[in-house]
């Protein structure tokens, strides 16, 4: 459809609604021939002061998730390089936590490090603030160019920035290109806000 979009694509590991999200526009930048640039932020910083005490937990994992992701965009110099370990390694951590259902945080870490040929020792970066400044910076320049009171994921085309789509089970084939010009079309309405239906279902990654 045109000239080769412009796309970013802001998450946090720890949820599933945006890892299914995630791997449909994966599929269909591979189809389409365009690069995704992937920005790691945090749930835990967006819901700050509140969050009910069950999730805290949850949050803080996707926030120690998030601290390697940007350590590891850090550690291979950034630019190009940086974006595309970041992809990979959301991927690898996703599939271990999302499909996989694991929550052992720091063996999840070491293994997708080294599956993407990564020093494992990068994982000790979930437990320090060393990537807490880049990742608060990540958070606030989503909401500012998606509005406030959005989660993830957060997908920008061209520039223009929207909270979802929020799907499941992720379409693939046909049906993810059919869904990615309908998101595609809306973004380049100037105007367009919102559209959205209640989910009736849970996350599915089968």
């Amino acid at each position: 459809m045109g000239n080769t979009p412009n796309v970013e694509f802001y998450f946090d590991p720890i949820c599933p609604w945006c890892w299914m999200t995630s791997r449909w526009a994966q599929e269909v930048s591979e189809a389409r021939g365009f690069d995704i640039v992937w920005h790691p932020i945090s749930l835990k910083v967006i819901n700050e002061g509140n969050t009910d005490e069950e999730y805290v937990q949850h949050l803080e994992a996707g926030h120690r998730f998030g601290r390697v992701v940007e350590a590891a965009r850090v550690a291979v110099g950034g630019g190009s390089a940086g974006d595309a370990v970041v992809g990979k390694l959301y991927a690898e951590i996703g599939t271990r936590v999302h499909p996989g259902e694991r929550d052992d945080i720091d063996a999840i870490l070491t293994e997708a490090l080294e599956a993407v040929g990564l020093d494992s020792a990068l994982a000790a970066t979930a437990d320090t603030e060393a990537s807490d400044e880049q990742l608060t910076a990540n958070t606030k320049h989503a909401l500012d160019i998606a509005g406030p009171d959005v989660g993830v994921p957060i997908i920008s085309i061209n520039g223009v920035a929207f909270f979802g789509p929020v799907v499941t089970p992720a379409p693939t084939g046909e049906m993810a290109l059919r869904l990615w010009d309908g998101i595609a079309a809306a973004a380049s309405v100037p105007g367009f806000y919102e559209l959205k239906r209640g989910r009736t279902v849970g996350p599915q990654f089968g």
